[in-house]
């Protein structure tokens, strides 16, 4: 079944892709959490690219329909997180994504695989 919040998910991880993110994962965590059904995670080199990847994600989320909840973090372009209800989106500077590894937090989560090319 292609539920919205795979259609919104699969969205996003496109619109990362355009934006040449890095090392995208998309994570199933409907099982697991009553927050949402997926995160989606990625990298930017910089904070301007993290803050151009938020950017582009909020405008092409909404005229896709998809309204956005909350967002927080977008002026330190450290880690920046958008909330879409169905999902969560964390954009992160790599060394926030080290330090924070969301992924072993989250390590019950199923893994989707994304093709970063």
């Amino acid at each position: 079944m292609f539920s919205i919040s795979t259609e919104m998910a699969n969205k996003a991880v496109s619109i990362l892709k355009d934006k040449k993110a890095k090392d995208i994962k998309l994570m199933d965590i409907h099982e697991i959490s009553a927050i949402s059904d997926y995160f989606v995670i990625a990298t930017g080199n910089s904070t301007i690219q993290v803050q151009a990847m938020s950017d582009e994600l909020e405008e092409k989320m909404n005229l896709a329909g998809y309204e956005m909840h909350h967002k927080e973090g977008f002026r330190n372009g450290r880690w920046i997180l958008l909330d879409f209800n169905n999902i969560i989106i964390h954009l992160f500077h790599d060394e926030e994504r080290q330090f924070y590894n969301l992924e072993r937090l989250w390590v019950d989560a199923k893994t989707i695989l994304v093709d970063n090319e």
